[in-house]
């Protein structure tokens, strides 16, 4: 389970580059970088959960400019591969007790996990329509596409 999360995590990381070149090329503002200061800032309270820290007290959807999108996407990435290197194979069942702005919840760490990585996908989707709609061309993002290019033929 520990290596299917690591490649979705890379995946990630991948994918959010992607995105962002696309954001820095197009000079976007509004929505599409809204949406990705929100998934980056998700991913921030993520972690902080999954530490057993208090989540940042930013908003879920900061007001980001395109500066230092790389670097936050860069140190999300840095600090889930630490974080995912630290685990033991049972640590994805351990229940992880949080708050947040629906109540009190808690969820198994691998769900989470799921969660985040599906999350990320769900909002570069958003951004990628929004961009598309103004005459982007868009990369592949599909974690196939991602997999055949990046694995290493036997």
């Amino acid at each position: 389970m520990k290596s299917h999360f690591i490649r979705l995590l890379h995946y990630d990381h991948f994918a959010n580059k992607k995105t962002a070149v696309l954001l820095v090329q197009t000079q976007v503002k509004g929505r599409p970088l809204e949406i990705m200061a929100h998934l980056l800032m998700a991913q921030q309270i993520w972690l902080k959960r999954l530490k057993m820290l208090p989540a940042p007290l930013t908003p879920l959807w900061p007001e980001w400019d395109l500066k230092g999108i790389n670097e936050k996407i860069d140190s999300n990435y840095q600090e889930l591969s630490a974080l995912l290197q630290s685990l033991q194979p049972q640590d994805f069942d351990r229940i992880v007790a949080y708050k947040s702005s629906a109540g009190d919840f808690e969820n198994n760490l691998g769900d989470i996990l799921t969660h985040l990585f599906n999350h990320g996908t769900h909002h570069r989707a958003q951004i990628g329509i929004l961009l598309k709609a103004d005459g982007a061309e868009l990369p592949a993002l599909d974690y196939i596409f991602y997999i055949r290019n990046s694995i290493p033929k036997l």
